[in-house]
């Protein structure tokens, strides 16, 4: 395959499709924002929308990212997002390691209260948890030790090692996620969480989720200690009082890197250590642009990375976050924020005879439940060669009627470079 002559900007808004909402007067988030800029786009090309993992499947932003970039791994196949986010943060991971993703989370009478413990996180109060997890926890086999890694706001990976081999096939301890075969599937919960067991999925796997449950309960009980968490309940902070952990893995992920596969030279710009990992894996060159909020940075690096690379792949995390939170008005504002600041200084910096543009997303993450689904997410596909199929806006309703129809979220890429290729 050869698309040395394809220019094309890929741009996933994480978690922005959503459903009808009552504050936004039954209105999803994309119809109710004010996209000028996006309009602008929708109305130069052609739309459809896109089941990013599977029909029925509400996929974590790992395997969405997988798929949305043409890699769809069979269940067993898969190497799990703790692997993942570990290889993006540079953890010493090797083939027989456990690494698990985590949230350091707010437990009251043994119910979460906030699987996030208020989600932002100083880095400082993060790394001194895990410090002292590291050096007061105790395991009953030999040989057993941990990494506590924190990344970003209240996320964490954790890599257990021991003298023999660990299995992934184990469940999560995060009442929100079910292990599918590696994959992290978005589960329908209450109010009453509680952490749950690790039990194994396979007669192998009792050690492992024996030590995963040591390491649980001796992290309760070293955070109910600590002293960092005594300064924060005097400073009115929520505590951390447990890591929920899910997505278990043990193997380094082979796969054909990017380049080889699509026959050009593909890049990324991307934040999170889940992202980060997946161009690690995928052999992607990274660019630096800024922080998260940094639209207008990451906007003129995406477009300058025309002049020597064929695609690079934008990963954008705003929206996700504002439909985690469950808000709808927020979500719809840091929408509109992208399209000016993004969108708008993208248009200015490109000639869109030459660079085709293409906007989608990783997963819906619908502010009413809070969470992920299974719900498609639109694609567009812009540019000033590309015939345009009569739609002028990037929302789920135009995005089901769009000329591009349904696809499987592994067929984007493909579908998108056939579309760019065969109008140049």
């Amino acid at each position: 395959m050869d698309n040395s002559d394809v220019h094309m900007i890929y741009v996933l808004l994480d978690g922005v499709g959503d459903l009808a909402h009552p504050d936004l007067g039954g209105r999803t988030p994309l119809e109710a924002a004010r996209t000028p800029t996006l309009d602008r786009i929708a109305a130069n090309g052609s739309s459809g929308d896109v089941i990013s993992v599977g029909e029925g499947i509400a996929p974590e932003s790992d395997i969405a990212v997988f798929n949305m970039l043409g890699y769809k791994f069979a269940h067993a196949d898969y190497a799990g997002r703790g692997v993942i986010e570990a290889i993006g943060i540079g953890i010493d991971f090797r083939d027989g390691d456990l690494a698990l993703r985590g949230n350091y989370s707010t437990l009251e009478g043994g119910v979460i209260t906030d699987r996030r413990a208020g989600r932002h996180i100083e880095k400082e109060d993060a790394r001194g948890i895990a410090r002292e997890i590291e050096e007061n926890v105790r395991f009953s086999r030999p040989g057993t030790e941990v990494v506590v890694a924190p990344t970003i706001g209240h996320r964490v990976t954790v890599r257990i090692r021991s003298d023999s081999p660990l299995s992934p096939r184990i469940t999560n301890t995060d009442p929100a996620y079910s292990n599918i075969g590696g994959m992290g599937v978005a589960k329908a919960v209450g109010d009453c969480m509680r952490v749950e067991k690790c039990l194994p999925l396979q007669d192998d796997a009792g050690d492992t989720a024996g030590i995963v449950n040591e390491f649980s309960q001796n992290a309760i009980d070293i955070m109910g200690k600590s002293q960092t968490n005594e300064r924060r309940a005097k400073e009115g902070k929520k505590r951390l009082s447990c890591i929920l952990l899910r997505d278990a893995g043990t193997k380094y992920p082979s796969v054909t890197p990017i380049n080889q596969k699509y026959g050009m030279n593909f890049s990324c710009i991307v934040d999170m250590p889940v992202e980060i990992g997946i161009a690690k894996v995928l052999g992607m060159k990274t660019y630096g642009a800024g922080g998260l909020t940094d639209y207008e940075e990451k906007a003129r690096v995406a477009a300058g990375a025309m002049d020597t690379q064929n695609a690079i792949y934008v990963h954008l995390k705003g929206p996700d976050e504002f439909g985690h939170d469950g808000d709808a008005k927020g979500k719809t504002a840091n929408i509109e924020e992208i399209d000016r600041r993004f969108f708008g200084t993208l248009l200015d910096c490109i000639d869109t005879s030459r660079v085709a543009i293409v906007v989608s997303a990783d997963h819906s993450t619908p502010c009413i439940s809070k969470g992920h689904s299974d719900d498609p997410v639109p694609v567009v596909v812009s540019g000033d060669n590309i015939r345009n199929d009569g739609t002028a806006r990037m929302t789920e309703e135009q995005a089901g009627k769009g000329g591009m129809g349904r696809l499987a979220g592994a067929d984007v890429m493909p579908r998108a470079l056939e579309m760019i290729k065969s109008q140049t």
